[in-house]
């Protein structure tokens, strides 16, 4: 069960290590584009390849679609990216379903967990195995695999990780529950009383830049928003997105936001402590493109 790029890989490892996947649940297919031409999920569109049954229900408790996932006699269900699942569903398998997420739980339970650790400026994330309950991201831990975030890493750097890494824990984590070789371990424990960071989905409003925040804060809001939803600000009346930047700390005699450019090679964004340096960019009704490219097309006031 799964929809975006991210479960592919999954899908993918599962196959090539032999399991026998006998369906695909995946999102509904979307009208998207200016076009509005019908958008088949990147699952649906692996499995179309590689001849997987597909099933993909508008409604989890619609009686047919249930009939329709009962009468496949799954051994086990396996969810990657995909949506919350009623009881109803998640306890059909004998042998349990199993989710991977993106981060090491129980801390960053959510829908954005990516995005979040580098936003927080986390130096460690992962990936974690677990068999689903009924409140979401709180099953038993199966097994659980790190990864350090680079100081200049984003979202997008880390997401790609964690997709090749997470496919390879989930394989083991399959086999693991073919052979009952495993051990459970409740998050509860791992918590010891502490509350555990969260991930929740973004909206616009999380995206815009607050430049009278310290550098630090910015430059990893901008990291954790790259390349999607994308960290903004306004420049002469227009959304500007940032995709990277650089950060220098710095004595500053500007108002926070104020920018600083030769017209060349650089354009920076003062904050409370120093400056944000953008390199990679995408002004409002213009493609993406580098600090210089838009330096060449446009004239900015010093």
């Amino acid at each position: 069960m799964g929809t975006p790029e991210f479960a592919v890989a999954s899908l993918d490892a599962l196959i090539q290590a032999g399991c026998e996947v006998v369906a695909v649940i995946t999102a509904p297919d979307k009208p998207a584009g200016r076009g509005q031409k019908m958008n088949e999920s990147a699952v649906k569109k692996y499995a179309v390849a590689n001849n997987i049954k597909v099933l993909q229900p508008e409604k989890l408790r619609d009686p047919d679609f249930l009939q329709e996932l009962q009468a496949l006699k799954a051994d086990l269900q396996v969810v990657v990216a995909f949506r919350m699942l009623p009881e109803v569903v998640w306890s059909m398998p004998p042998k349990g379903t199993i989710n991977l997420h993106a981060s090491l739980l129980p801390q960053y339970r959510g829908a954005a967990p990516i995005n979040w650790v580098i936003i927080n400026g986390e130096k460690e994330s992962g990936a974690t195995t677990f068999f689903l309950q009924q409140q979401i991201d709180t099953g038993n831990i199966l097994f659980t695999e790190k990864v350090s975030i680079p100081e200049d890493f984003t979202a997008g750097d880390l997401h790609d990780k964690l997709m090749n890494k997470g496919a390879g824990l989930l394989v083991k984590t399959v086999k693991a529950v073919e052979s009952d070789r495993y051990t459970e371990q409740p998050q509860q424990h791992l918590l010891e009383g502490a509350e555990p960071k969260h991930a929740p989905k973004i909206f616009k409003e999380d995206c815009k830049i607050d430049w009278s925040k310290p550098v630090e804060q910015v430059y990893n809001l901008i990291r954790g928003l790259s390349p999607y939803p994308t960290a903004f600000t306004e420049l002469n009346g227009k959304i500007l997105k940032i995709y990277r930047a650089t950060k220098e700390l710095t004595a500053v005699d500007a108002a926070p936001g104020t920018y600083v450019t030769d017209n060349k090679t650089h354009l920076k964004f003062a904050c409370t402590d120093g400056y944000i340096s953008v390199t990679d960019i995408q002004l409002e009704g213009k493609k993406r493109m580098s600090v210089e490219e838009f330096l060449r097309g446009v004239r900015l006031s010093q």
